[in-house]
């Protein structure tokens, strides 16, 4: 059993500064604190003022002055060079863990610049309640959103015709070691009346945004095989997605494109783990409740270029664009048959 420490208290201060006056010896005192007798040597030895006789309050305000100074200072201070570079990195919705990593990359022989994220996160919540702790709040991933229950009812995402199911896909898939394998799906706006479809590259973590005219099989093909024809065929391999009715038409994305698709089984986000976070990211952009017929192609190529040069960490704090071309490289430079 782990033995727990407790500092002296006002009371054990007292009992110690009484009993050592009525000529108690050190380990009579123990006792009847039932402390460690060399608690109480280092107590008398550290808090003694010039020979004097032990003073209780004396050695209370001594302590307390040792602890504060043992404290470590804040770094991330208002008014430092230090802070105004965080909140420029929240301001373009970082992640404190990218701007952690990213920190240490730029400064790595200034201790003064390096932060951990939760340091990061500790400065954001200490702001007094006002303007500027909202924004910083909004500019984190969940700021704004509350994990739901999935609603209830018939589940009718089996009447997706010639299904083929995860389980089949290629072992390697899982690994995440072999480049062209996506993971997809819809975000929806206000009232399920518009769509845009998001893809996500499972290596690199690239983003593909596809404009869609609303959540219909139609626009589905459309848009999935217009993203997924901007890459080589070779980075396309697979298509994983959940059982969603607008994949009805799942055969002929695969002849438009040449990618194989597989689905999730139904209610399983992590089985498309990577996919469900990135479309996190994107709600700090397109707001739940937001109409997202509004956004064109290229704003949606200008918020998925965002993401796509921001650093994760998962990639040793490299940006996915940069992850992606090189793997886009070392794929056609490959001998022919080795991926």
């Amino acid at each position: 059993m782990k033995n727990h420490y407790h500092h002296l208290s006002t009371t054990d201060r007292v009992t110690l500064m009484l009993m050592m006056r009525q000529g108690a010896s050190l380990r009579a005192v123990a006792r009847e604190l039932k402390r460690s007798p060399s608690t109480l040597s280092r107590e008398l030895r550290r808090h003694a003022v010039n020979d004097q006789p032990y003073d209780a309050e004396a050695a209370r305000v001594t302590a307390c002055s040792a602890r504060v100074r043992c404290r470590p200072k804040c770094k991330l201070v208002e008014g430092t060079n230090l802070y105004a570079i965080v909140l420029d990195m929240l301001r373009n919705w970082w992640s404190p863990q990218q701007i952690s990593g990213t920190l240490k990359a730029m400064f790595p022989n200034q201790p003064d610049y390096q932060v951990s994220h939760e340091t990061v996160y500790k400065a954001i919540y200490a702001q007094p309640h006002g303007e500027l702790r909202k924004e910083l709040i909004a500019c984190l991933r969940q700021g704004k959103t509350k994990r739901r229950p999935r609603a209830g009812g018939v589940d009718r995402r089996q009447q997706i015709p010639d299904l083929v199911s995860i389980h089949l896909r290629p072992p390697e898939v899982d690994e995440r070691l072999l480049p062209g394998h996506w993971e997809g799906d819809l975000i929806k706006g206000a009232f399920n009346r518009s769509a845009v479809g998001t893809l996500v590259e499972r290596v690199s973590g690239l983003v593909f945004l596809a404009k869609m005219d609303g959540a219909t099989a139609t626009a589905a093909v459309q848009g999935f095989s217009a993203a997924l024809n901007r890459v080589p065929l070779e980075m396309r391999q697979t298509f994983t997605y959940d059982q969603g009715r607008e994949l009805v038409r799942h055969a002929e994305i695969t002849q438009k494109t040449g990618t194989a698709i597989y689905f999730a089984d139904p209610h399983s986000p992590w089985q498309r783990a990577i996919n469900e976070n990135t479309n996190g990211l994107l709600r700090q952009y397109m707001p739940k409740g937001t109409d997202l017929s509004v956004f064109s192609q290229d704003e949606l190529d200008a918020i998925a270029f965002q993401l796509n040069t921001r650093p994760r960490k998962r990639l040793g704090f490299k940006p996915p664009l940069e992850v992606f071309m090189d793997l886009i490289k070392q794929t056609q430079d490959a001998p022919s048959g080795v991926h």
